[in-house]
């Protein structure tokens, strides 16, 4: 029986900045609207989060009675491992994903009830990933799904339950915020392509191939930094963002010195570093920009 700790290591945490940033993003989005709305915020962390967590324990079971986590490096998978049994890996993720949709549903019914049919769709969306017949995480689409949940919908998605309306330096906030929680799962799939193309998961690395592959993921830690300078316009303090750079530099050396299989580990870990301090810092500029330009 897996302990308390395996479980918080089969949650992985170090993917939860792909919760908690787009919600830090939305709602410094709406508080440049000057309508940020806190415990909105909160909410819509809990979704996120319920949300993070469900896509990876059902990610766990999935690729565990498939066979698909038996040889891999990375985080602890509970199933793989034979930690814990699949159906309670599975409790584990429908127990997740219900209490990020009970979240969901209040934040809907406050906010615009219209939003309870996208809340829907995440949630399939979220289990599709690698379960059901077809997962799309086997077919080269995780990375998109990423960038449409965890940054178009997650970030527009905060800002609207705020503010009730999205704005340009929303949208911004979106596409880069996507393009860094991609990033995540590109360094992720990067290292276990050689276990994926023998297991048969099609990931987009192993379509692209190993080269390809580290090319798609310095242009989107390059593309966020170039929508940050693109925020600039909104107001110069947006420039703060910038401080992440270092971080996403990096993020990026093993990549860039080809390193493979456990020496890319720390790239997710950094990856994820870098887009909660680039969420944090933009977001501040954007809530104490009126503040400071006065």
């Amino acid at each position: 029986m897996a302990s308390f700790a395996q479980w918080i290591a089969g949650a992985r945490p170090r993917t939860l900045p792909n919760a908690v940033a787009p919600v830090i993003a939305g709602t410094g989005a709406a508080a440049w609207l000057h309508a940020a709305v806190w415990w909105k915020a909160l909410l819509a962390l809990l979704v996120a989060v319920g949300m993070i967590v469900g896509v990876n324990y059902a990610n766990d079971y999935s690729d565990g009675i498939r066979g698909t986590d038996d040889d891999r490096a990375g985080p602890m998978r509970l199933v793989g491992s034979r930690v814990a049994t699949p159906r309670a890996v599975l409790i584990a993720a429908l127990v997740s994903l219900f209490l990020g949709s009970l979240a969901g549903l209040v934040l809907a019914l406050v906010s615009a009830p219209w939003l309870i049919a996208v809340g829907i769709v995440c949630v399939i969306g979220a289990w599709l990933y690698t379960g059901g017949r077809k997962p799309y995480g086997y077919a080269g689409f995780g990375e998109v799904a990423v960038f449409v949940f965890f940054g178009l919908i997650a970030v527009l998605g905060t800002q609207f339950t705020q503010a009730l309306r999205v704005d340009w330096v929303g949208l911004v906030l979106a596409v880069a915020t996507g393009a860094l929680s991609s990033a995540v799962l590109v360094a992720n799939n990067l290292r276990d392509i050689p276990t994926d193309s023998q297991s048969g998961k099609i990931t987009l690395a192993v379509r692209l191939g190993d080269a390809r592959t580290r090319v798609l993921y310095q242009l989107l830690l390059a593309s966020a930094g170039i929508l940050t300078i693109v925020l600039m316009l909104a107001t110069p303090w947006c420039a703060v963002g910038l401080l992440a750079t270092p971080l996403a530099l990096r993020a990026a050396e093993p990549v860039r010195a080809r390193r493979g299989g456990p020496e890319l580990i720390p790239v997710l870990r950094d990856t994820g570093l870098t887009m909660a301090v680039w969420s944090i810092a933009v977001a501040a500029a954007l809530t104490l920009a009126p503040a400071l330009a006065a």
